[in-house]
């Protein structure tokens, strides 16, 4: 059964290898001098990969691409698969192999693992806040530069969902391009008449400040889903009543984990926050060598 986690993973397949491969080129260079002054190049080595703390594991897929791509004779022997929890002290993965290739992946299973375990862990935890309702988290751009398919791949671990990918496969019009354009209305219009030129049929959503801007969403018509921008849990109710079922809904701006379960309350389908992704501590995780 596919889960949407080997979902994404097939979806972005290309875009995995290659930030996988830049980033071993990025920590590796020329060489890994450490490894290759001290070791026999034969020689075979055993580690395991524990966890410090309490989480919901992300990035074993990812560790196993790692691996792959830098030595296949790697033995990758996992213990706890991505979306599973993990208590304190447990053991998430063996590697067996050359002791060289063990230690130039080292550091990059463990950025991408601690990262993504991360962001997995509080998509799980805030997701559960608000399971008693049908509402939704969804991640946004506030991503790492260069990283941004693996923290998305880990909230969809956790249990969340993706909103676009990034500025090419969803039309998303906010405040700046409405103003920009002179109001909603307009903004609309021009989007939607470049679409049907340029044979690109996107989703749009617009972004809505007032139940003013959803009143005219709602008029002009054509859309994917509006976005209900800093508003209150009273006014939130207000634009999912006057929507009604028309369009699903999305509520963002500064919510976070103490008003997460008011706004998910009022209605709306889906809650958009950037916390997903940014400001998020990493797992604390160490590789140490073992006995064969």
């Amino acid at each position: 059964m596919k889960t949407p986690q080997s979902n994404f993973q097939q979806q972005y397949q290309a875009e995995i290898a290659i930030l996988i491969k830049n980033a071993l080129s990025e920590d590796i260079g020329a060489g890994d001098f450490s490894a290759l002054s001290c070791l026999p190049l034969k020689e075979i080595s055993k580690a395991q990969l524990r966890v410090k703390e309490d989480c919901v594991l992300a990035g074993v897929s990812m560790a196993a691409q790692i691996c792959a791509l830098y030595d296949p004779s790697l033995e990758l022997n996992v213990l706890y698969l991505d979306g599973d929890f993990v208590p304190k002290s447990g053991v998430c993965l063996e590697l067996k192999g050359a002791s060289q290739s063990i230690l130039a992946v080292e550091r990059l299973m463990l950025n991408c693992l601690q990262r993504m375990s991360g962001i997995a862990t509080r998509t799980r935890e805030w997701q559960s806040l608000i399971a008693h309702t049908s509402c939704k988290v969804l991640d946004t751009r506030k991503t790492t530069p260069n990283f941004r398919v693996a923290e998305k791949w880990a909230v969809a671990i956790g249990g969340g969902e993706n909103h676009r990918m990034g500025l090419y496969d969803m039309v998303m019009l906010k405040d700046n391009h409405i103003d920009f354009c002179g109001g909603v209305a307009q903004a609309i219009s021009r989007t939607q008449s470049y679409l049907k030129a340029n044979h690109k049929p996107l989703p749009i959503v617009v972004e809505c400040r007032d139940l003013a801007e959803v009143q005219t969403c709602l008029s002009v018509g054509g859309l994917h889903r509006l976005l209900l921008d800093n508003m209150s849990p009273d006014t939130l109710r207000e634009a999912v009543k006057l929507i009604g079922g028309q369009l699903p809904t999305e509520a963002s701006g500064n919510i976070t984990k103490d008003s997460i379960v008011a706004v998910a309350e009022t209605g709306v389908d889906y809650i958009s926050m950037g916390a997903l992704t940014y400001n998020v501590p990493i797992i604390d995780m160490s590789l140490k060598a073992v006995s064969l």
